[in-house]
């Protein structure tokens, strides 16, 4: 008695082409994905800014999404290397960007982080020019105009931007 074929299962060659197409569209199309954390302190009416030692300005920190880790894994990850800071409570999704700067394929989860705890100033590094608390009324000149656009979003009613 004959068996009839698995009309799921792929033949050697399909299997070995669906591979190739795989690979061919993840080196030429890949996609970046980043997350941004606009770390509020509500007692003070504050928000927490870096200056990196390799790009200009003031800026919300973040960074870029490692394999394996989720979104709000990332955010945390970054907020501790680059503010000592730990997330208390989970964040909250504002919105999701394409950054056009870096690449036509960038994109940032744009987060809002109001219960956290800060273990100790940041001091420079490598990385990290300078680091602090800013109140809103009183962001440090050089502020990035992408910070001021989101500043503007969660605290000023500005519809947010599909664009970072």
């Amino acid at each position: 008695m004959s068996s009839a074929p698995n009309p799921l299962r792929q033949r050697p060659w399909a299997r070995l082409r669906g591979r190739l197409f795989h690979l061919y569209f993840l080196l030429r199309r890949p996609m970046t994905l980043g997350v941004r954390g606009l770390v509020h302190d509500t007692a003070t009416n504050s928000v927490f800014l870096i200056r990196h030692t390799y790009v200009p300005g003031w800026q919300l920190p973040g960074g870029g999404v490692e394999i394996g880790e989720t979104f709000v894994e990332s955010l945390a990850r970054e907020l501790e290397e680059e503010g000592n800071i730990t997330v208390l409570a989970a964040p909250v999704l504002q919105s999701i960007h394409l950054n056009k700067q870096a690449t036509k394929r960038d994109h940032v989860g744009f987060y809002l982080i109001e219960a956290f705890r800060q273990d100790g100033p940041k001091l420079p590094d490598h990385e990290i020019a300078e680091a602090g608390f800013f109140r809103l009324d009183a962001l440090p000149e050089g502020t990035t105009a992408a910070t001021r656009r989101r500043i503007a979003e969660v605290f000023g009613g500005e519809p947010a931007s599909p664009y970072w």
